[in-house]
């Protein structure tokens, strides 16, 4: 099929922003992400009815089946979402999240502590963001919500943990990733003064995006930072309210309640822990597994970095999810529990994942429609002219930021703006090749956390059972804090050519951002709301 050619027509910018902003206005997200769709076919189409449905069925077909196979890393994502939701349900069923929620009253014994609980365990699951945002989240629910803290708050502290530390941590998905560009990256332009593993850990604190998004999360738990829309939903859920946010797409109630299951007096603590942790190390020894495969069968001798590079992310989640699953059903059967109710619970769990598997197919789908608009290769060619090196790092991190926000993922934003950035550093200034790189992956991030249409943001709304456009509305002026602190930290690093110096310059706008960020929240509720 013949498409216009919109890669160096603003154009290309319409079907994103259009879904963006009704996604804002009108909270309904699958119909925003549809009109999207629709606009984004019909634009490329040159407006041919025929061929605007025969683009939107291939696309849609794409999704589940591509180049005559299935769409294996879809599907695998699908059928994780599926696991999780049954196990989560047999850990209602079995008693062990009312059991493990109880335990947590005992030792944890503040709102505080609770928040503090999920931001931990956000950051020492670090091997896949899809994976740490619905774990964690399994986890933290029972206990943030027996302390009233609301959903939004937990989803903020979900998205806000996971890509950040996945992109610092070179052993997981996001690292592997990376490593493979830079080294690519690195090959062509002739660098050799070091290797891509580090060249990326030299990145890590260049990252500022990622490090100071880390830092706020603890932050805001700690002191308590509640600003614009985040301070009413806190206050609702003080007052045990706002667990049910209602909307087209929902997922905010209790997990009991919301599903009808009746849990098990018998439950212990390790009923769900178990579960959690077998899930977690089944996950990350099929991720080693299978990129061992392929290793092997590449007859490349074994190694953890050449695991993770080579790994089969979307069947090492299923085959977590299994192992989760089965490790669930041990306190069900252990505790003789129905059979009929067992089934039960497990349609109601898969059931419970079909809403987020929705927005998940409408999202990929507007991603596959703004890939053909070609929306990142014009906004790659914004940053070509004239313009002083010493602002590259700084221009980057915000077009990344622009194009992540825009096209809805991060990993795509890596794979077209860091060959860019490379060649921009090549071309103007090799000292700053490190910067620019580290602009890209801070910028994409960024973008990616603040997108409605991003999938991680997805999948960390459902991790919380949060309404998802709450959470985006919740999250913004987070983002968008930590974003003027890296951007500071980014000017002065492509100004001084020093990290140490561009690292403080951050610290003490990360400092001066907080105590806005404390006056804000210490203002009457009444002027938050009007924010």
């Amino acid at each position: 099929m013949n498409i216009v050619d919109f890669s160096h027509s603003s154009i290309s910018l319409l079907p994103p922003l259009v879904a963006l902003g009704l996604a804002i206005l009108t909270r309904r997200v699958l119909v925003s992400l549809g009109v999207g769709i629709v606009l984004g076919a019909l634009l490329l189409t040159d407006f041919s009815l025929g061929m605007t449905a025969e683009y939107v069925g291939t696309t849609v077909k794409g999704l589940f089946i591509d180049d005559g196979a299935i769409n294996s890393w879809n599907m695998s994502i699908v059928a994780f979402l599926i696991l999780l939701g049954m196990t989560t349900a047999l850990l209602t069923l079995s008693g062990g999240t009312r059991a493990f929620a109880e335990w947590a009253q005992t030792k944890i014994k503040s709102k505080r502590g609770a928040k503090l609980l999920a931001a931990f365990l956000g950051v020492f699951i670090f091997v896949d963001d899809y994976f740490n945002s619905l774990a964690v989240g399994s986890i933290s629910r029972p206990v943030t919500d027996r302390f009233y803290v609301s959903r939004a708050k937990l989803a903020y502290i979900l998205d806000s943990t996971a890509a950040p530390m996945c992109v610092l941590m070179p052993a997981s998905s996001w690292g592997a990733y990376i490593i493979t560009l830079i080294g690519g990256i690195l090959v062509s332009h002739g660098v050799t003064e070091y290797s891509a593993l580090s060249a990326f850990i030299q990145l890590a604190p260049m990252n500022f995006y990622a490090v100071f998004a880390l830092l706020m999360v603890f932050v805001v738990a700690w002191f308590q930072l509640d600003i614009g829309a985040m301070k009413q939903h806190e206050m609702q859920a003080s007052h045990g309210h706002g667990f049910d946010e209602g909307g087209d797409d929902s997922q905010a109630k209790d997990l009991n309640d919301e599903l009808e299951i009746e849990e098990s007096e018998n439950g212990r603590v390790a009923d769900l822990v178990m579960p959690i942790v077998a899930l977690i190390f089944a996950t990350f020894f099929f991720m080693i597994y299978t990129g061992y495969q392929a290793l092997a069968a590449d007859g490349i001798a074994f190694n953890i970095l050449g695991a993770f590079e080579n790994t089969d992310v979307g069947m090492s989640l299923v085959y977590g999810g299994l192992v989760g699953l089965v490790a669930a059903m041990i306190p069900v059967i252990r505790q003789r529990l129905p059979m009929s109710d067992v089934a039960s619970t497990l349609w109601i769990g898969a059931k419970s994942m079909f809403g987020a598997i929705l927005i998940l197919l409408f999202a990929w789908s507007i991603g596959s429609v703004i890939g053909d608009m070609e929306t990142g290769k014009y906004l790659s060619t914004l940053v070509q002219g004239n313009i002083s090196p010493a602002l590259l790092p700084a221009i980057l991190f915000l077009l990344a930021g622009l194009m992540a926000f825009s096209t809805g993922t991060s990993w795509g934003t890596f794979g077209i703006m860091l060959p860019i950035a490379g060649d921009l550093a090549a071309a103007s200034d090799i000292a700053l090749m490190l910067p620019m790189l580290g602009a890209v992956l801070a910028g994409s991030v960024f973008g990616d956390h603040c997108s409605p249409i991003s999938d991680t943001t997805i999948l960390s709304s459902t991790g919380a059972r949060c309404h998802h456009i709450d959470h985006v509305s919740t999250q913004l002026p987070y983002a968008l804090s930590v974003a003027l602190v890296s951007t500071i930290g980014f000017l002065v690093l492509g100004m001084t050519g020093s990290m140490p110096v561009a690292f403080m310059a951050a610290v003490i706008s990360f400092i001066l951002v907080c105590v806005a960020l404390m006056w804000m929240a210490r203002r009457p509720a009444v002027a938050a709301a009007k924010m």
